[in-house]
This record gives C-alpha cells, structure tokens and sequence, in this order.
C-alpha cells in the first residue's frame, strides 16, 4: 500500500470520526453543552498532552506560546474553535443538527470569502459564483423558514476564522491544538469546580456518564492526529474533496437517524449549496491539474 494510500484511508476515516460525532454527543444530551465542552477541552489537553510527551516535543509546546503575540494568537484560535465545538454539541441537543450540517458544507465558501475580504485573495469567477449561490441559498432558507440559519452561520464563520488564524500559528496542527486545549483548560476547570460545587456534576454520577465524557478527549484527538497525517501525503484537492464525507454523514444523521425535520426550503437550500460546491469544487481540480502541469512542464 502507497503512502498516498495509506493517507486517503486515514483522511476518509477521519471525516467518517467527525460525521457520526452527532450520534455521540447525542448520548450526552442530558448535560449541559458547557459542562461537555469543558470536559471536551481537559481530557483533549491530557491526551495530547501524552502523545507530545511520548514523542519528546513537549519543550515545542512552550516556545508555541513563548511570547505574548503568540499566546494571544493562539488564545484566539482557542476561542473560536471552542465556540465551534460549543455550537455544535448545542445543535444536537435542540434538534438543529441538519442546520450544523449546512454550516459545514458552505464553510468552504465562507474560507473563500474570508480570503478575499482579509487576505485580499483574489477571486476567480466560479469562485464568485459559488459563494454568491451559497448566500442565495442562505437567504432563501431565512424567507423560507422565518429564521436565520444562525447555527450554520455561526459555525461555518467560527472554523473559517479559526483557520484564518491558524495560518499565522508556525507550529504543527498537534502541537498547536494542544496549545489551544492548554490556555482553555483553566476555564474547563473553573467551569467543572461550579457545576460539581453545587452538585450538578454528571462526571462520577454514574459509570456510563464518566466514561462517555472521558472519551470526548479521544474522540477529538484521534481524528486530528490522523488527518494531520493525511495532509502530508495527500494532494490539498484531495483533502477539500473528501471533507465533504463530513457534512455529508452529519446530515444523513440528523435526518436518518435523529429524524429532523426537512422541509422544502431546506431541500432548495441545500440543493443551491450542493451545486455551489461542485462548482467550486471542479475549479479547484482544474487548477491544481493546471499547476501540476506546468510543474511537470518545469
């Protein structure tokens, strides 16, 4: 098996992790989203905290955050990656997982955008294309529905500015992540002495709850690790394009599975996202066929 191989199957079953993560947390809808979150960000600070020490780059971990500028770049990333994550345990809880669903499908386009807007990036014409439909299509849910899609805005902006910032942390996605689990966990903690303060603790309640709460650690590094891993032996198209496994499964999911309601506005609606990304989609192989090509012409 080829290391690019090897590579696609790990990203695969990455994106497959973060699909059904719904149906975990789903089982953990009896907790409160902050107490999960603070739970999330401990236990993923000690498990990554175990695989630097295990590979000696613990001393990498200090000089991420050596400097006030890149504690506060990194506090940053923190902060809108643990709104991502707190968003998306809520959806599942009140029922709006196919909403979460469509915030990652157009997060795609909203990278796009903040690309243009903050890196001045310039736009070629399907680009510009799919994320006009993708605000048509956002428009047409909130006549359709009477309500912004909040949720799917919230979190399609919140990942998409995580990895604006994430562009300027010179670190590896492990070490950097663990960096970012590591300025949340005193408030995790903060967060955990309240609620077992005035005690509404669900860790050590029963058996089922503390292991569930133990695994949201696993759960979050686990996948990180591999898709770290894929990224370096698979084509960026390649990583775009297979992301997609990841709306893909929360939406068959939440539909399926937690059997929320589909209404005609949000077929409209995710049929103008679907075509959006497809257009963005075949722009982006085209032009990296055309750049390996010149590169093999070079």
């Amino acid at each position: 098996m080829t290391e690019a191989t090897k590579g696609v199957l790990a990203l695969i079953l990455t994106c497959t992790i973060w699909g059904l993560s719904g149906l975990y947390y789903k089982l953990l809808e009896h907790i409160p989203p902050i107490e999960i979150l603070a739970h999330r960000t401990l236990w993923s600070f000690i498990f990554f905290a175990l695989v630097l020490m295990y590979q000696g780059r613990l001393r990498v971990l200090g000089q991420t955050v050596g400097s006030w500028r890149a504690a506060m770049v990194v506090g940053v990333a923190a902060f809108m990656i643990s709104i991502n994550w707190f968003v998306f345990i809520t959806s599942i809880q009140i029922g709006r997982a196919v909403e979460a669903s469509l915030g990652y499908y157009i997060f795609p386009l909203v990278a796009v955008l903040l690309g243009a807007v903050v890196l001045r990036e310039n736009l070629g014409r399907a680009q510009m294309l799919a994320v006009g439909l993708a605000t048509i299509a956002v428009i047409t849910l909130t006549a359709g529905l009477g309500v912004t899609p909040w949720i799917a805005l919230i979190l399609a902006t919140s990942f998409g500015l995580y990895g604006l910032i994430k562009k300027r942390i010179g670190a590896g996605p492990v070490v950097s992540v663990t960096a970012e689990v590591m300025l949340l966990a005193p408030i995790a903690l903060i967060v955990l002495a309240e609620v077992h303060l005035r005690g509404a603790g669900a860790f050590g309640s029963t058996i089922s709850d503390s292991l569930l709460l133990a695994f949201s650690g696993l759960l979050t590094a686990t996948p990180l690790i591999m898709f770290s891993y894929a990224a370096k032996r698979v084509r960026l198209s390649t990583v775009g394009l297979v992301q997609y496994i990841n709306p893909t499964f929360q939406f068959l999911v939440a539909t399926f599975v937690f059997r929320e309601l589909f209404s005609f506005w949000h077929a409209l609606a995710f049929a103008m996202i679907w075509l959006a990304l497809a257009i963005y989609t075949f722009a982006a192989l085209r032009q990296d066929k055309a750049l390996r090509n010149a590169a093999d012409n070079s």
